[in-house]
């Protein structure tokens, strides 16, 4: 497992096993915990003003909180992060499970109907957010665009890229364009970028036009204009950039149901920028990588736990990423096996139904 960095503490032998037994049970019940409760769990073992000591020194390292007049405490983000890194114990999935999503990730299914597979039964079975970014194309390059107009100031646009891949995706403008305007646009993109790949135009697209469009009338500069936006929302991650379900699953978890926070979370899945470049970063990653609290780098995710992990071609390439969001106090003994073996068995099935040569 990989995560953004491990944190140190000087614990004895009984610190660790009354936070790991803390944050299991918090884990378990979202209560605060405290001494007394702890004390009579199995395996403590040792009297509650003990407890309540070593909880004191646990709250000044930075590892406990008190929320609000509770005599329990709760596990802060670098709780969650000592636990994953030293004290938890992964446990395998059984038979049943296993069985189950080799029959969702059946490799007889075309490539969309697999990543929908993978999001919806990482959602079912940790009953939290399950997201799959599609396949990535080590190339992809532009062969044609047309542009037709649309009713409402929307503009539909017709991408063919590399041999036969046909996308379609509708453009609000500013105004209403004729069929002769839109004609020129296309015209002029074929021209200028035709056969060149996906991300070099991206690099270029605004340096070039923006340096053609004053050679051009006024008509010709906005269409410019609308043929950049094209790009610019591709460079952004389009809507397909990857799949998300279970999105509600997530208000039925207290720390998460503020409406404010729900607001924001049910916005970065909709926008999906936010969670497009999390997930992106977790390209080079080798095997399952967790982000607890802050280390996502997106103020939206301050209270969720991201477990993601990469999915290869049959070459070892990463081609995509899949995960899960939820809570911290998720049970990650549990989530890490499902996010794994979801990744491996997604790309033997993406794999095994490509055409071969």
């Amino acid at each position: 497992m990989q995560h953004p960095g491990q944190i140190q503490y000087p614990l004895n032998e009984r610190a660790q096993q009354i936070l790991r037994a803390l944050v299991e049970q918090y884990i378990r019940d979202g209560q605060p915990v405290g001494s007394r409760t702890l004390s009579r769990l199995p395996g403590v073992g040792v009297s509650p003003a003990t407890i309540r000591n070593v909880m004191c020194d646990l709250e000044e390292m930075g590892l406990l909180a008190s929320p609000h007049t509770s005599a329990g405490r709760i596990p802060t983000a670098q709780a969650y992060r000592l636990f994953v890194d030293s004290m938890l114990e992964v446990k395998p999935l059984d038979s049943t499970e296993v069985a189950s999503l080799r029959h969702q990730l059946a490799p007889d299914r075309p490539e969309d109907a697999l990543i929908r597979s993978a999001s919806s039964y990482l959602s079912q079975i940790t009953r939290m957010a399950g997201l799959v970014t599609v396949p990535r194309r080590e190339s992809t390059r532009l062969r044609q665009i047309e542009f037709l107009p649309l009713s409402d100031n929307r503009v539909l646009v017709i991408l063919v890229t590399n041999e036969h891949e046909v996308q379609n995706r509708v453009l609000r403008v500013d105004r209403e364009y004729s069929q002769d305007e839109l004609q020129r646009a296309a015209n002029y993109i074929n021209q200028t970028f035709g056969g060149s790949d996906l991300g070099d135009i991206r690099d270029a697209v605004r340096g070039e036009l923006e340096r053609a469009r004053n050679d051009m009338d006024t008509q010709m500069q906005a269409m410019i204009d609308v043929a950049g936006k094209v790009f610019e929302r591709d460079e952004d991650g389009d809507e397909d950039a990857f799949v998300v379900a279970g999105e509600t699953n997530l208000m039925s978890f207290s720390e998460l149901s503020d409406v404010d926070r729900l607001r924001q979370l049910f916005e970065a899945f909709n926008q999906k920028r936010d969670v497009y470049h999390l997930l992106e970063r977790c390209l080079n990653a080798d095997g399952v990588q967790i982000f607890i609290g802050q280390e996502s780098g997106h103020d939206v995710f301050d209270e969720c736990s991201v477990v993601t992990a990469p999915y290869r071609s049959e070459e070892g390439e990463v081609i995509g990423v899949l995960g899960v969001i939820g809570p911290k106090r998720m049970a990650y003994e549990r989530v890490i096996p499902v996010v794994d073996l979801t990744s491996r068995l997604l790309g033997a099935a993406l794999n095994a139904g490509k055409p071969r040569e």
